[in-house]
């Protein structure tokens, strides 16, 4: 009692002077949808505070300097070798600092969660067109924090100055300098001279501790307000409208879940970080610029731009005097151009063909949208022969075969794999929608099989769940743009159809939005399989009707935002 007493004199005594207690009692009252996809998001947030936190710790004893010094630490292997000042503290955290390694380990491995997290997040929202109307701000703060992981990811790995990192750094001086007419200009700007010179290691410090975390603090924290304000997307079922949001309230439900997931994360991060051992710098070296280590990996997510490299031809042009490096140039940046710029535009693009720009606040099945999802599929695949092909001296040396095997076969596969992928994922989605055609139309099968009197044997259905109907009837019918020859009652043809954009847009929106027509059904059967289609005694199904008090209980609540959506539970 004395407790509640004074936590109740301290909110009221805040209250008083900042009146917040009506604004916390609605957030608390705030209505959260839940699914397992909707967890990626959150393990990408809480990796990012387990990285400001193990970060932070690891600052107080890195020296960010390329000062050389001769090593006398308790590493006995590296006695006497002359090294920077930044691999020494490096060597000082992992052995002399207590919890130094565990902490350097913790933090790689949060590093590579944070990034896996943020790129099947983003595969999670493309695939159920997650990004569209209102949400296409949110879309593109996700690839800019996507596009900064990547940055804050490579300049992480290479502070160390170790072997490792410094080959990355030297591939990345290469890809600066095959810029056109300005490439040799952005090279000596971020190394200070000369590769590798003595700047490189105090900028990358600053970048990947300051700039860039707190452009990624200032994009996450946008990211959930616009959300909270948006509310978040919902999975297809039954009550699920883009009018309401049915789910669990934010306090004490989502709170409590979400709380125990942080610290499961951070619980998996730190075994992960005890019993596998990730960048093991002492094994690698100090870095020196005339040595290379066999069979040199980056982190996973800067696979694609190592295959890439690898693959290219070598393609070099001499023009009065200067040489425009191609090879370079084209494989470190066009992959990740193309990926990241056509995720960007993929909203507005999509919105110019369909015609659609109504808000969407329930997500798609993949199924459902077939070419979407064919198109993120070779995409995939796209991106994953580059990964792959970034360890293809590894691949080659574990199955046997040569070396320039693996990249003839890298070279055909980067633009065969894609267009192989898009075909199959199409036809597999529009399969699937044959398949919920079919429940539609004749119901579930039970395995039951009938003798009628006249000696035919027919197989009991049973009519599909309220819940499942509800999601096999969730596609929603996208609005007709006009076509290449349509016109008005006055017969001027409409703006949006005239001339050869018109045309391309017509045969897109035929190509965007094939799909199998979803004819009237309920799942009852009722066309010669099982009778009535109801089951054996005419009543089935009922079995399928979820009337647990869990599923009864789900709460409900009022929003009372500036569109007018509801949150409401069944």
């Amino acid at each position: 009692m004395a407790t509640e007493r004074a936590l109740e004199g301290v909110g009221g005594w805040l209250d008083d002077r900042f009146r917040g207690a009506k604004s916390f009692r609605t957030a608390f009252k705030k209505i959260f949808p839940d699914h397992w996809t909707f967890l990626l998001g959150e393990i990408a947030l809480y990796s990012f505070i387990i990285l400001l936190l193990t970060g932070t710790f690891l600052t107080f004893w890195f020296q960010p300097s390329m000062t050389g010094v001769v090593y006398h630490g308790s590493y006995k292997a590296l006695d006497g070798v002359r090294m920077s000042q930044a691999y020494e503290s490096t060597l000082g955290i992992s052995f002399d600092v207590r919890g130094g390694l565990l902490m350097r380990q913790i933090h790689h491995w949060a590093a590579d969660l944070f990034m896996a997290a943020i790129l099947v997040h983003m595969l999670r929202i493309f695939f159920t067109g997650a990004y569209r109307k209102p949400r296409e701000v949110n879309w593109l703060i996700g690839i800019t924090m996507l596009t900064l992981g990547l940055l804050e990811g490579l300049f992480g790995y290479s502070l160390p100055d170790d072997l490792l990192s410094g080959a990355g750094l030297r591939i990345l001086e290469g890809v600066l300098q095959s810029i056109p007419l300005v490439g040799t200009y952005l090279a000596f700007f971020l190394f200070g001279g000369a590769f590798p010179g003595h700047d490189i290691v105090p900028r990358l410090y600053i970048l990947h501790v300051l700039l860039i975390p707190g452009l990624l603090l200032a994009l996450i924290t946008a990211h959930l307000f616009i959300m909270w304000h948006q509310k978040h997307t919902q999975m297809p079922g039954k009550g699920r409208t883009n009018q309401n949001v049915v789910g669990a309230p934010f306090y004490p439900y989502f709170m409590a879940k979400t709380g125990a997931f942080f610290f499961f994360t951070f619980a998996a991060t730190a075994v992960a970080s005890t019993f596998a051992q990730i960048n093991p710098v002492w094994l690698y070296g100090p870095y020196t610029p005339v040595a290379m280590s066999a069979g040199s990996q980056p982190d996973f997510y800067m696979g694609f731009l190592e295959g890439s490299l690898r693959i290219m031809v070598p393609w070099e042009w001499n023009v009065a005097g200067h040489t425009f490096s191609f090879n370079v140039f084209i494989p470190g940046l066009l992959p990740l151009g193309l990926i990241l710029t056509g995720a960007a535009l993929w909203p507005f693009l999509e919105q110019w063909i369909t015609g659609d720009k109504r808000e969407h606040h329930v997500n798609d099945r993949p199924r459902n949208a077939p070419t979407r999802t064919a198109i993120g599929m070779a995409s995939v695949t796209f991106y994953g022969v580059l990964w792959l092909e970034g360890a293809n001296d590894l691949v080659a040396e574990h199955l046997d075969i040569s070396l320039y095997t693996t990249t003839r076969i890298a070279q055909v596969a980067t633009f065969v794999g894609p267009v192989i992928a898009y075909i199959l994922t199409k036809r597999i989605c529009l399969g699937l929608q044959r398949k919920d055609q079919h429940l539609l139309e004749h119901g579930v099968e039970t395995g039951i099989i009938r003798q009628l009197p006249n000696g035919e044997f027919i197989e009991v259905t049973r009519p599909v769940s309220e819940d499942a109907l509800a999601v096999l009837t969730s596609r929603p019918q996208l609005p007709s743009p006009p076509g290449p020859d349509s016109v008005d009652e006055n017969g001027i043809p409409a703006p949006a159809s005239r001339g050869a954009l018109g045309k391309v847009r017509a045969g897109l929106n035929t190509v965007l939005t094939e799909s199998i027509e979803l004819t009237s059904g309920d799942g009852h059967g009722g066309d010669g399989h099982g009778g009535d289609g109801h089951g054996e005694d005419g009543h089935g199904g009922e079995e399928d009707r979820d009337t647990s008090p869990a599923r009864q209980g789900i709460l409900a609540h009022h929003d009372d935002d500036d569109d007018g959506a509801r949150d409401a539970g069944t």
